[in-house]
């Protein structure tokens, strides 16, 4: 076992590392393939002059990529968007989409304290990794047969990688309850890592069939696989490397201070 766990780590140090995206260049990153995946690809969006994809959430969203270590080439990203501190009531995206399906028996968004909760949104991995055969309609493609070992060569490093980090850094922000809207077939697939997801209510469209679902941090952490453990670890501290570089950058500039607050709020 100890080997095959070694392995996974190594697997993903060889070829990925995750990157907080703090700065405005990194941003820009992200917008960057938002438009390649979700406008260009996808159509899901209208395609924009500048050729970056953004809304009005992404002033109070953390965000992140992933890089090809051996190109130096950004080739996924995703963000958690938080509620606004100066507006706690406001509503998160699925609070909106999904007003009048979201099962309140298992968990009302409303009732929880709004800084501890966020919502992942804008997974995208930019089309050379997502070649094989299926996967050029998804942004962030996984399938059965990518779990038929955890150690198989097909083991989806790049959407596993971004919500490792998601998870970690949303830990950094207090954020105990992460929502989102997903593929019917997620939580089958997190389900083999030991990530346990839970719907909360039925399937909507929204660029195909989504479902409302939730996980715990917490839980996930404290769940995962023992092979996985390292590969987490690994990313957590790509994430703390990310947090301390941002801050140390913000110190130095005229509006350090503002933007430390936010980093390690």
């Amino acid at each position: 076992m100890l080997p095959e766990i070694l392995k996974l780590r190594s697997t993903f140090t060889q070829y990925f590392e995750i990157v907080p995206a703090f700065s405005d260049a990194l941003k820009d990153e992200v917008f960057s393939i938002r438009h390649q995946v979700y406008c260009e690809d996808l159509a899901f969006e209208p395609r924009r002059p500048d050729k970056r994809e953004s809304d009005e959430y992404d002033a109070q969203s953390l965000h992140m990529l992933i890089r090809n270590v051996r190109t130096g080439e950004f080739v996924g990203c995703t963000r958690i968007i938080r509620v606004r501190p100066d507006d706690p009531q406001q509503l998160l995206p699925f609070e909106l989409s999904c007003a009048k399906t979201i099962d309140r028996s298992i968990i009302d968004p409303a009732a929880l304290r709004r800084s501890s909760i966020a919502e992942i949104s804008r997974l995208a991995i930019i089309s050379p990794y997502r070649r094989r055969k299926g996967e050029s309609r998804k942004p962030a493609p996984m399938s059965d047969s990518d779990f038929v070992m955890i150690s198989h060569p097909r083991f989806p490093f790049i959407p596993v990688g971004l919500y490792f980090g998601t998870i970690e850094l949303a830990r950094l922000h207090g954020i105990e309850t992460l929502f989102f809207l997903t593929e019917p077939r997620l939580a089958s697939h997190f389900k083999k890592l030991g990530v346990r997801i839970q719907t909360i209510g039925p399937a909507i469209e929204h660029h195909g069939l989504r479902i409302p679902s939730m996980m715990s941090t917490s839980t996930v952490i404290n769940d995962l696989k023992t092979i996985l453990r390292p590969l987490y670890h690994t990313i957590a501290k790509e994430i703390e490397a990310g947090l301390t570089d941002a801050s140390s950058r913000a110190t130095s500039e005229p509006a350090g201070r503002v933007l430390q607050a936010a980093v390690t709020k």
